[in-house]
C-alpha cells in the first residue's frame, strides 16, 4: 500500500500479488470484516495476514466484490477457520454458488482453481452496511465481470473498486472474451466511478492511489483501442489467463503446459475466434512469446518459468 495514503481508522489494505487480490481488513469494536480472500494457493498467507492482524479475534464477516477465483479462492479456508463467520456474495451468481456449478463460475473455462464455499446472504445493490463506524453503499459495477460490486464510503470519500478501476487500468473484460457485449458497461462503470468522485481507491490490484482522474483518463484510452481492436482486447485476455497460470505454478514443464492450455475451453474458444487460421499450439507459441519479450515469462530448457 501506498505508504503517504492515511487510510480511515479501522481500514487495513493487505496489497497481494497478482494472483492474489488484494484483501480490505474493515474493523470497529463490534465486528471484523474481509473484503475478498485471494487465490486459493495463497490462502496460508491470507490467514496469517489475518491472525497477525486480528489477534485472539475472530473474522465476523467476509464480503466479496465479485466471484473470480482470485477475489474468493481463500473462502473456503476461511470458512473452516472461522466457523462463525457470515459470508456475503454480490446476487448474480448466488444460485451457481448453491449448486456449486463451475462452468457457470468461469472456474473450469478459465482453467483455474476455487475449492466450494457456502454463502449466508447477498450483497444487494443499492443497499448500504455500517463497517469500521462508515457506511457503505453498495453499486452495481458490470463489465470486468456482470455481476460485480463496487463499495463506497461517500462520508469518507473511499471507494473500493474492485477490479473495475486499477491505478493502470482495468481487469480483463471476461464477457467480452465471451463474445458477449460489455465495452459499454465497463465505459458505464467508470462514468459512475466518475460520479461518485472518491479522494482514494482501494483497487482489486496494485496499491492504493488518490489520483482519479488519471486512472480514469488512462482507462478511457485502454477502452477506447479495445473497442476499436477486440483482437487486441482478446490477445490481452489470452495472455493474463496463461500469465495466471505461471503465477500459480511459477515453473512448468512446457509438455504439460501445453496439454493444460488444450483443456481450457476459453483458450480454445478465443482460439476459435481470433486465431487467424493458426494452429492452437502455434497461436499459444505466439502469446507466450509476447509474454517472453515483455519479461513476464522465461523459457529454459524445455520449461516455462514465471518471471
Amino acid at each position: 500500500m501506498s505508504k503517504n495514503i492515511e487510510l480511515p481508522d479501522g481500514v487495513s489494505v493487505f496489497e497481494r500479488g497478482w494472483l492474489s487480490a488484494n484483501n480490505i481488513l474493515l474493523c470497529d469494536h463490534d465486528q471484523a470484516t474481509l473484503i475478498d480472500s485471494g487465490y486459493v494457493t495463497h490462502q496460508s498467507q491470507t490467514l496469517s495476514l489475518l491472525e497477525r492482524s486480528l489477534g485472539t479475534r475472530s473474522l465476523d464477516l467476509l464480503v466479496n466484490t465479485h466471484l473470480h477465483s482470485d477475489h474468493c479462492g481463500g473462502n473456503q479456508a476461511l470458512q473452516a477457520h472461522y466457523p462463525d463467520m457470515q459470508t456475503w456474495i454480490p446476487p448474480g451468481q448466488s444460485l451457481a454458488v448453491a449448486c456449486w456449478e463451475e462452468d457457470a463460475l468461469s472456474y473450469k473455462p478459465t482453467g483455474q482453481n476455487c475449492p466450494p464455499f457456502k454463502f449466508n446472504a447477498i450483497l444487494q445493490p443499492g443497499a448500504v452496511h455500517h463497517w469500521a463506524r462508515m457506511d457503505w453503499e453498495v453499486h452495481a459495477a458490470p463489465g470486468h465481470d456482470p455481476h460485480s460490486v463496487i463499495l463506497f464510503a461517500p462520508e469518507q470519500s473511499l471507494l473500493v473498486s474492485a477490479d473495475a478501476l486499477w491505478q493502470n487500468g482495468f481487469g480483463v473484460v471476461f464477457p467480452e472474451l465471451q463474445g458477449i457485449d460489455a465495452f459499454d458497461e465497463v465505459s458505464a462503470t467508470l462514468d459512475l466511478i466518475e460520479k461518485l468522485n472518491p479522494a482514494i481507491i482501494i483497487p482489486g490490484h496494485g496499491s492504493v492511489f488518490m489520483d482519479v482522474a488519471s486512472a480514469l483518463s488512462l482507462a478511457r484510452k485502454k477502452l477506447d483501442v479495445f473497442v476499436k481492436n477486440p483482437d487486441r482486447h482478446a490477445s490481452y485476455g489470452v495472455k493474463v489467463l496463461l500469465k495466471f497460470k505461471l503465477l500459480e505454478w511459477g515453473s512448468i514443464n512446457r509438455l504439460d503446459f501445453d496439454q493444460w492450455s488444450k483443456d481450457v475451453p476459453y483458450l480454445n474458444d478465443l482460439h476459435d475466434r481470433f486465431g487467424h487460421g493458426y494452429t492452437l499450439s502455434t497461436w499459444i507459441d505466439m502469446m507466450l512469446a509476447e509474454l517472453q519479450r515483455s519479461g513476464a515469462v522465461s523459457v529454459e530448457e524445455g520449461f516455462l518459468h514465471n518471471t
